[in-house]
């Protein structure tokens, strides 16, 4: 066998190996799982098919944990992708302490999401939060605010962290598509009359799609299974309202120590984040062939 059709696996084989017993092992093994009788202590029994599954629709709070899951994540990657867009807009100037702001903005990214949750945590308390305290001070309120009046009100703030801390991320991948962009396409598109917005359209948007399609993906991955923020802000309370997914079956098979319907819960997630990476995926290599 000639060697230069066999090398690149052998140095693909470690990775291969990684892959394998990090992902591909655990993955196979809460798919078993979910399709067998756990006991409370942990010990896997008989096969029982999708009794599990059953079990975790029915649960009270599913329906709650799904809709909050779904706004979550569209909230949080829909509108730090809209800022980061901007931003990198902006970052792509060239302007006086462009390398400061830079350095600046990757911050949020860069630091751990329990200690940004709980600086967040600590900025909204009503009693002695900064944020009360910042506008007492500057004389825009007469009273300090109860900026955690309600769980839906919690829920938002915990968006808000979360887009917060993903935006950098958009950011820098938004900015590495721009600096890959020649700018004597946009020399070109001056002669020829283009203003701002129709270059946006024809030139800077199709040539960072690339960059922004994989930060999208890879944002519907991480914020899908975000756990930090949340945990370290509500724990999921009151009663659940808070809850996304990843953090309900954490409470469900740690606290409740039903790990049957965590794990049925666990596959119900993967499988959700195959089929919306496939959807959009697929969409956006389909619009780019027409093209």
């Amino acid at each position: 066998m000639n060697r230069t059709k066999w090398e690149p696996y052998v140095w693909l084989l470690p990775s291969i190996l990684l892959v394998s017993i990090f992902v591909v092992f655990p993955i196979f093994i809460v798919f078993k799982l979910s399709f067998s009788e756990i006991s409370k202590s942990g010990v896997v029994g008989d096969f029982i098919g999708f009794q599990n599954y059953i079990d975790a629709v029915k649960l009270p709070a599913f329906g709650i944990v799904m809709r909050n899951t779904v706004f979550w994540v569209i909230s949080v990657v829909g509108i730090s992708t809209i800022l980061g867009f901007a931003i990198a807009m902006v970052l792509n100037q060239k302007f006086h302490g462009r390398k400061i702001a830079r350095s600046v903005l990757i911050l949020p990214w860069a630091t751990s999401l329990v200690i940004q949750a709980s600086v967040w945590n600590y900025i909204i308390k009503y009693e002695y939060g900064n944020l009360n305290n910042i506008l007492l001070n500057s004389g825009v309120i007469d009273q300090a605010i109860n900026w955690r009046s309600s769980y839906t009100i919690e829920f938002l703030w915990e968006c808000g962290v979360g887009i917060f801390v993903t935006v950098p991320f958009v950011t820098f991948c938004v900015l590495s598509g721009l600096q890959s962009i020649d700018p004597a396409l946009y020399e070109a598109a001056t002669v020829d009359g283009a203003g701002f917005w129709s270059k946006m359209r024809n030139v800077t948007i199709p040539l960072v799609k690339p960059a922004l399609t994989v930060s999208t993906v890879l944002n519907i991955i991480y914020v899908f299974n975000s756990f930090p923020i949340i945990y370290t802000m509500t724990k999921g309370a009151p009663a659940n309202k808070t809850d996304t997914l990843i953090t309900y079956l954490y409470m469900l098979s740690f606290y409740e120590r039903r790990k049957g319907p965590a794990s049925a819960l666990s596959v119900i997630g993967f499988l959700i984040l195959c089929v919306c990476a496939s959807i959009y995926m697929f969409g956006v290599l389909r619009k780019e062939d027409e093209e």
